[in-house]
């Protein structure tokens, strides 16, 4: 969607169809490492088991290895992420600081301080996994809503950037309507991991 079309939707009085929706509960929450974030959501949610962006912990760590070193660290570190299991993933972190740990202690020591919240995706099967491991999603959503708004220098109020953004998220939520791959299998499966937090039609 241009600018053209977002004024014109703007100008008409176009509104995207919305159902007001109160959570009240989360099973699972992905967060990146800001500080506070998961406190802030364990205070609220008090069930909430907390996920690590892997993503950004990944893309954290290579900042602080050598251009030269990373495609080998690299090769060592799937083999903690990608692990079958959370056993087998400590024992491959174990072997990646034998081998980096001198090198590249500051890495390694984030890897070990962020574990339980980076291991929280092992006790699930791999659909879960791929659903939970990063925020690709979200950060997709704000490309998206960036890229309406980075095309007008300025804006003349609050308003009219809010309602820029307001119909971005309008054409933006088209896409949200595909069902997830094997949802069915997913959907049963954290049925029994969260038993009693989900109501199914049966």
């Amino acid at each position: 969607m241009d600018r053209l079309q977002i004024t014109n939707k703007i100008r008409s009085g176009t509104r995207c169809k919305r159902t007001p929706v109160r959570v009240a509960d989360i099973l699972i929450a992905c967060i990146d490492n800001l500080n506070g974030f998961s406190e802030a959501i364990e205070s609220v949610f008090p069930k909430v088991e907390v996920q690590s962006c892997m993503v950004h912990q990944i893309r954290n760590s290579l900042k602080y290895v050598a251009s030269k070193d990373q495609k080998p660290f690299m090769a060592d570190l799937k083999e903690v992420y990608r692990a079958a299991t959370k056993d087998l993933a400590e024992q491959q972190l174990d072997a990646l600081d034998k081998k980096w740990g001198k090198k590249y202690p500051l890495v390694i020591n984030s890897w070990r301080n962020n574990w339980p919240k980076l291991s929280t995706y092992f006790k699930y099967d791999p659909a879960i996994r791929k659903m939970i491991y990063t925020t690709n999603t979200i950060e997709g959503f704000h490309r998206q809503v960036r890229k309406v708004t980075k095309t007008k220098g300025a804006f003349p109020s609050d308003m009219a950037l809010l309602k820029l953004i307001y119909l971005a998220y309008c054409n933006i939520q088209k896409k949200w309507t595909a069902p997830l791959q094997n949802w069915a299998m997913t959907v049963s499966q954290l049925s029994i991991w969260f038993e009693g937090r989900i109501k199914l039609s049966l």
